[in-house]
């Protein structure tokens, strides 16, 4: 029973500005989901479950999964801001799902395989499909729950052009992971790092931190303690139209109340991504690089 990779594919793109989970950066027009799809192939994934929205299943279809037929067998399932329990029903001000948690429970029904799970807008590099296909390989689901995680450098995250999020971490002598908090408005500063905390004040971060970015490795025993949190998060915060069920907050709730560890594995790789337009060009000249390395070929799919 091969692992299995979910790819989170949901997003709003809101800063972006577009459908950016298709938006070319290989020679021959491949997405960065392209590359990611290429190395989880590559690295011996048995299938992949793409999340997404009904508003944009037809073009992601046609343009995206059709591509993968004869490399991976495929599979969707749909994230909406009404995919809620029973009872539970949300305003119509929201315009967003619930958050990379919630996407997660959208698979429950279909993947009964440990799993990997990433963001479609970020480039992770083959080591770090390695990685975690190498640990979900052992996995099993017992009433202790081990899972793993893909852990960068906070500095080789950033962009040029703006803020972001990350999951940080902090980890034991032994790479299991202790603690992760998401951490909102990351900004570059001065080779290091800073952030806009709760009371709107910038702290300082060294860049050299262990961050998450969403490469997370489960097994179907997550499905459950998803289904209750996700619960308990909505009765505090069905009424806030902004409000996000992170995974990192579940992880983190886990290995404090002692339900779960997590290893950390470190990849020694540079990860890119498209949060803004103007991120693009480097992207594009970053698998350029990767391409005249021999890393990928100039055309990934005939």
């Amino acid at each position: 029973m091969r692992p299995v990779l979910v790819v989170m594919a949901a997003g709003m793109g809101s800063r972006y500005g577009g459908l950016k989970q298709i938006d070319p950066v290989g020679p021959n027009c491949e997405s960065i989901m392209d590359y990611s799809i290429y190395d989880a192939a590559k690295t011996g994934f048995g299938k992949v479950v793409f999340i997404i929205r009904h508003e944009i299943e037809n073009e992601f279809k046609s343009v995206i999964g059709s591509k993968y037929r004869n490399i991976i067998p495929v599979e969707y399932a749909f994230q909406e801001k009404s995919s809620l329990p029973l009872g539970y029903s949300c305003s119509e001000e929201r315009k967003k799902p619930w958050g990379t948690g919630h996407a997660i429970l959208m698979v429950k029904d279909i993947v009964k395989e440990p799993f990997a799970v990433i963001n479609a807008d970020d480039f992770y590099g083959r080591k770090a499909f390695e990685l975690i296909f190498n640990c979900l390989s052992s996995a099993k689901d017992e009433e202790y729950l081990n899972y793993s995680m893909v852990g960068f450098l906070l500095k080789n995250t950033l962009s040029e052009h703006g803020y972001v999020s990350r999951g940080v971490c902090r980890c034991d002598a032994s790479e299991y992971l202790e603690n992760v908090v998401e951490v909102m408005h990351i900004e570059q500063d001065n080779g290091g790092a800073k952030y806009l905390d709760e009371n709107g004040r910038y702290s300082k971060l060294t860049g050299n931190e262990i961050v998450s970015m969403n490469m997370w490795g489960f097994t179907p025993s997550i499905f459950a303690r998803l289904e209750k949190m996700f619960i308990e998060f909505l009765e505090r915060n069905i009424n806030d139209v902004k409000s996000e069920f992170y995974i990192p907050s579940v992880v983190d709730s886990l290995i404090k109340n002692g339900e779960a560890k997590v290893k950390v594995l470190n990849s020694p790789e540079r990860w890119f991504g498209i949060t803004y337009k103007e991120d693009k060009p480097n992207v594009v000249l970053a698998v350029r690089g990767l391409i005249e390395k021999g890393f990928y070929p100039e055309k990934l799919f005939s």
